[in-house]
């Protein structure tokens, strides 16, 4: 649970700047002790960072307030000369907290290393009003992902924060608030819920629900693919997400491993919405003509393209490509370029999941092969007719409307084999030119051959 000390632990500004003009960092309160500050107040604090490293270090819940404060004593009466150093990479004066607290063994010397990092970045003033950075998840190169808690509500929350050179861009400061808007809309268990959007100095964040677990992507990279079941399971959860988001008019369009996470207690969660759009939005439809928006590995044919009519079977077809890597450890194309995979996506034919993975059952194969069609009219057109497949083949039976398709395809195929022999008969020619000859006649000529034979033989000896 936090500490919350009055102002100490609320945000005094709302600045985000980098010193060096960076990114943000993880960052929550103003220093009360800073370098401006009252001196008696550097007393209690020998310094700016032994602020954040005492806070950080309660907050943790490593060590109490009155432990803290034993330790600043201590640094007060005896004097840093007195310190023993503790071997921590670039120590300085400045981390005589730190020091203490590892020399009392209230914190261990890894903990220490971790304390000065998050310090030193809070020390910088990086400050989202209402909530307390604790530090980063991940970056890409379209945001920046923090783990924090949201004050008023004492939650965590995770904070994706616009990078500050994309800031500039009106494309991407509306697609990021876009992202918001869409997600707002969405309330469902197995959807990462958002909770806020705003601006703090120079940069825009968006505040959602914070998951403590991992992606589907860190597991295929871990253990190299799931048991089908496993993945069964995750693909039934992430089927209703879309529901859910379909029947709000929403497609998401970047269905992907990265992109779903799993909790601590294995529930699936469909996460970032930063390329959903509503399927009845013509004018973003024809902005966006002529151009590919999605993942190369799991993007639909149609999304390449840059279709205006993109509709919900777009997203089956990227679960499709990511139940393909889950289940056989192999993204479905792959190749030396983003433009390659793509070309791939829409001309090459798909190796059946169950020829890269002997363990499969033909059912979910079935249901793979119908979610990854290159036609979007041949796949499942509902994720409610998915639901209908996945959830028969989890159940061991066969998937009942891709089998059916696969079944009719047969069935024709099995017709056009039966008229075949006589199809043959029919167009076998003696003469080759098109006339045919039945098998009767063939006998009669063959008689009247042989009587003629004989008498000419009978003629021949009698003259």
């Amino acid at each position: 649970m936090a500490q919350q000390n009055g102002k100490n632990d609320l945000t005094e500004t709302s600045r985000l700047e980098s010193p060096a003009g960076g990114e943000p960092v993880a960052g929550g309160t103003s220093d009360p002790a800073g370098s401006k500050g009252d001196p008696s107040s550097r007393t209690k604090y020998p310094n700016n960072i032994d602020t954040f490293i005492g806070r950080l270090v309660v907050d943790q819940g490593l060590a109490t307030p009155e432990e803290v404060q034993m330790c600043l004593e201590q640094a007060r009466n005896t004097g840093a000369e007195d310190v023993v150093p503790v071997p921590l990479p670039q120590a300085q004066s400045q981390l005589s907290l730190a020091e203490l607290l590892v020399n009392n063994e209230y914190i261990t010397r890894r903990q220490a290393e971790r304390l000065k990092v998050m310090a030193e970045a809070e020390r910088s003033g990086q400050q989202i009003p209402g909530y307390k950075l604790l530090g980063k998840l991940g970056a890409g190169a379209m945001a920046t992902v923090y783990k924090g808690r949201q004050l008023s509500l004492d939650r965590m929350v995770a904070i994706k924060v616009l990078p500050r050179k994309l800031s500039q861009s009106t494309q991407f400061i509306e697609r990021f608030y876009q992202e918001g808007r869409a997600a707002a809309q969405l309330n469902h268990p197995n959807i990462v819920q958002a909770y806020d959007v705003g601006k703090a100095g120079d940069y825009h964040f968006f505040v959602m629900e914070y998951v403590d677990g991992r992606t589907v992507y860190d597991d295929i990279v871990k253990h190299k693919r799931y048991s089908e079941n496993e993945a069964i399971d995750i693909a039934i959860q992430i089927t209703g997400a879309l529901q859910h988001a379909h029947e709000r008019g929403l497609i998401h369009r970047d269905v992907k491993p990265k992109n779903i996470m799993i909790t601590k207690e294995g529930i699936a969660k469909l996460a970032d919405m930063g390329l959903a759009r509503a399927i009845s939005d013509k004018e973003a439809a024809e902005a966006e003509q002529g151009k590919a928006f999605g993942t190369p590995y799991y993007i639909s044919p149609e999304q390449i393209r840059g279709e205006v009519n993109i509709t919900p079977a777009a997203d089956i077809y990227s679960l499709g490509a990511t139940l393909y890597h889950m289940l056989t450890g192999n993204v479905p194309f792959d190749g030396k370029s983003p433009t390659d995979v793509m070309h791939k996506h829409l001309r090459e034919q798909l190796v059946p999941p169950d020829q890269v993975n002997r363990r499969l059952s033909s059912g979910i194969a079935e249901v793979i092969e119908m979610m990854m069609a290159k036609d979007f009219r041949k796949r499942h057109q509902t994720c409610k007719d998915l639901l209908v497949d996945l959830k028969a083949v989890r159940e061991g039976k066969a998937p009942p409307i891709a089998h059916k398709d696969i079944g009719g395809d047969l069935d024709a195929l099995a017709k056009a084999e039966a008229a075949a022999p006589s199809m043959m008969a029919e167009d076998t020619s003696a003469s080759g030119h098109g006339r045919t000859v039945s098998m009767p006649l063939f006998i009669v000529m063959c008689v009247l051959l042989v009587v003629s034979v004989l008498v000419n033989v009978l003629l021949f000896s009698r003259g």
